[in-house]
Order: C-alpha cells, then sequence, then structure tokens
C-alpha cells in the first residue's frame, strides 16, 4: 500500500466516528418515528441505478454523478438523490389505486465534487414523499410534516422560505420572451446573487416599466402581504395560479399552527429542475445554507410513464447536527470491569443492566493497561475484582 494513500479518503468522502455516529442515530430515530406517526411508511432503494433511467431523470448535473460500468457494459450511478429513485420503484410497482402514496426513506446520496472546499461527495438525506395527490393540500402537510420532523429532532429556531416554481418562470419568460432567456436571469437567483441579477437586468433590451417590473420582483420577501404585491406584477396564465396556490397553501398552514415558521420569498430557484410547483427551503440557527429543501414535482413522473402529482422533501442530517450543536447527543455506557474468576457474575450483571436498557461494556481487566484512561471513557464503572485481579486494579 502507498503510504501516500494509507490514510487518505476519496476527495469528499468523510469518516464517522462513534460519538457523531450515535448523535446521527438519535436524531435519525426522533425523525422517522415522526414520519411514521403521520402514516408514512419507509422504502430503500439500491445504491446503484442505471445511468439512462435515474442518472438522466435526476436534476443532478451530469459532472456530479458518480459512474461506473457492470459487466455487460452497462453505464450505472451511485444514487445522486432518492426523489428519482423513488419516483421510478412508485411508477413501476407501487401505483396500482387510485391512492396517494406516502413513503419515507433514509440514506446517503452521492455527488462527486471537483475541489474539496468542505463539501461532502456522501451526505445522508432522511425525507418524504407524497405520490399521486395533486392538491395544495399535499404540499401543507408536506411543510407541516418537515416542521414537525425538525421539532421532533429537538430543533426550535429554523423558519421556511417558501415560493412557487411556476410564478418565476411564467414571469421571466413573459418579460424575456424565451424559457432560455428566463433560465440565464435565473441562475443568479439560485445563486443568491442578487447584484448580477439588477446588473444583468439593466443591460437588457426592455422597456422601462418591464426592467422595473424585474428589479421590483427582487422585493417580493416577507409575510402574506408580498402575495398582494405580486398580483401586480403578472398578467394571467400559470403565474396567477400560482399565486392563488401560495394564497391556498398559507390558509392551510394557518389549520396547522405553522405559520409564524413561514417566509414568503418568491424570489426563490431550485437547482432541482423538475420542481413544477411549490418550493421551500429550511434554514435553522447560525447555519448559513438549507438543512432541507423540498417542493412539487408534477412531470417526473412522466419520465416513467405515470401522470401524477408529487411533491416531497428532504433534510440533510449532517447540516441537521450542525443546526442542533451539541443537541440530542447520547450518553456514555457504563463499564463493568472484571477479573477472569468473577466472570460470570460479571456476564449475569451486564445482562440483567442491559434488558433494563442500559448500555453496558463488558471488560477483563488484564485486556486494559491504563485503568485511569479507561474509566474516564464511561459514564459508571463497576470493579469485580477477585483476588488474581486486585493487583491490576491497584
Amino acid at each position: 500500500m502507498s503510504r501516500l494513500f494509507m490514510f487518505e479518503k476519496p476527495l469528499g468522502m468523510r469518516d464517522t466516528l462513534p460519538d457523531l455516529y450515535e448523535r446521527k442515530q438519535h436524531v435519525r430515530a426522533a425523525v422517522e418515528s415522526e414520519m411514521k406517526r403521520w402514516g408514512y411508511r419507509f422504502i430503500l432503494t439500491p445504491t446503484l441505478e442505471y445511468y439512462e433511467t435515474i442518472g438522466e431523470a435526476s436534476a443532478i448535473l451530469d459532472q456530479q454523478l458518480f459512474k461506473l460500468l457492470d459487466k455487460e457494459g452497462h453505464t450505472l450511478v451511485l444514487r445522486p438523490d432518492m426523489t428519482a429513485p423513488i419516483a421510478r420503484v412508485a411508477a413501476s410497482k407501487l401505483l396500482k389505486e387510485d391512492l396517494p402514496l406516502r413513503l419515507g426513506y433514509c440514506a446517503s446520496v452521492f455527488r462527486s465534487q471537483q475541489r474539496e472546499g468542505g463539501r461532502p461527495a456522501e451526505f445522508e438525506q432522511i425525507g418524504a414523499e407524497c405520490i399521486g395527490d395533486k392538491t395544495v393540500s399535499a404540499d401543507g402537510e408536506m411543510i407541516a410534516l418537515s416542521i414537525a420532523s425538525l421539532k421532533e429532532a429537538g430543533l426550535e429556531n429554523f423558519q421556511l422560505s417558501v415560493g412557487h416554481s411556476a410564478f418565476v418562470k411564467e414571469l421571466f419568460v413573459h418579460i424575456l420572451g424565451t424559457e432560455e432567456r428566463a433560465r440565464g436571469l435565473m441562475k443568479y437567483l439560485y445563486e443568491k446573487n442578487y447584484v448580477g441579477y439588477r446588473e444583468h437586468v439593466k443591460s437588457l433590451p426592455l422597456s422601462s416599466i418591464d426592467t422595473q417590473r424585474l428589479l421590483s420582483f427582487l422585493e417580493l420577501r416577507g409575510g402574506q402581504e408580498v402575495l398582494e404585491k405580486a398580483h401586480s406584477l403578472i398578467e394571467l396564465g400559470q403565474g396567477k395560479e400560482a399565486i392563488g396556490d401560495l394564497e391556498e397553501l398559507w390558509g392551510i398552514l394557518v389549520d396547522y399552527g405553522e405559520e409564524e415558521r413561514i417566509f414568503f420569498d418568491l424570489t426563490l430557484v431550485s437547482h432541482m429542475s423538475y420542481y413544477t410547483g411549490i418550493v421551500f427551503e429550511i434554514y435553522a440557527g447560525q447555519v448559513g445554507f438549507p438543512i432541507g429543501s423540498g417542493g412539487r414535482y408534477d412531470g417526473l413522473l412522466r419520465k416513467f410513464g405515470k401522470i401524477t402529482g408529487a411533491t416531497g422533501f428532504a433534510i440533510r442530517l449532517d447540516s441537521l447536527l450542525e443546526a442542533l450543536g451539541e443537541r440530542g447527543e447520547s450518553g456514555q455506557p457504563a463499564c463493568i470491569l472484571f477479573s477472569p474468576e468473577r466472570r460470570k457474575e460479571a456476564c449475569g450483571l451486564a445482562a440483567s443492566r442491559r434488558k433494563q436498557g442500559e448500555w453496558v461494556v463488558l471488560q477483563d481487566i488484564s485486556g486494559v493497561s491504563n485503568l485511569d484512561a479507561c474509566t474516564k471513557q464511561f459514564s459508571d464503572t463497576v470493579f469485580l475484582v477477585g483476588k488474581a485481579g486486585r493487583e491490576k486494579r491497584t
């Protein structure tokens, strides 16, 4: 083995050490339990998928996909997200009845990084998908469920930014004339480059009225009042319908009692190109980027031969842990140190305490070279030492 790579990992890959693993497990279990209480059944898809299906259906850039060949020469990819694989499963196996599917998942996804920059190439997502429901009620359920899940994980200080992809697209295409020009302008919004957005708008050959409309668009951020302002910028078509969706959504979230956490941001644009309707991002505490996101993706299932509505969300576990700080950390196990002649007694005591739900380490004292360091790492230490072990204990 080359000494250069003895302790190195591939770009963007991370080790999860015991303390972090236990914290993840604690938070994961809390969120899964909450989703199950809302009627969501969990699903797991393969880590490897065909490039021609999931690779092309996913909204992840091609250069971010991990690709490899199977022995028949087919191109495979490590799953870059969970929404596209779940859409595949739903369309092929689950959508047999005219009933909405409520599916949950917790799995790692893989996206290649071109440079380190602290960005992981493998990270764990936990999320939910509601497939087969075109109503705004389903969008409201996704937002309410994401809020309830974060609360159950112990997070208190967070807010959701909510927008509508159809509103942005309709407004930009109406003013700029083509979808290509609209995508060029939306790129500034995705990057949160509002200075660049303003400069680009001012450089466009538009009437003063249309230029002002595009500049005023950046002001559509705030409470329920921004929906009234949005009506003055759009005329007919999907843009008006989008505002109607958001107004209906507001009423739904009031019924859930979660309106205080909602911040409307009609400039919100997701990098996931399959979103077709209401979209949202979750921000928490001092974390400077979204810890989760979601939205409606009615067009995605068409790629798998089904025409139906769908909406969902995903939370990044590592980002959620960062937002939680030290909260949600699991306790340390206890330790029973024994000498060989008292092994049976030690095994019985350990079994008894484990049945009561405790974490217990059983350790032969002859295998410990530094007793002081050993006892410090446990919440409680019990010594069961006979005559043969007394010298070692001292």
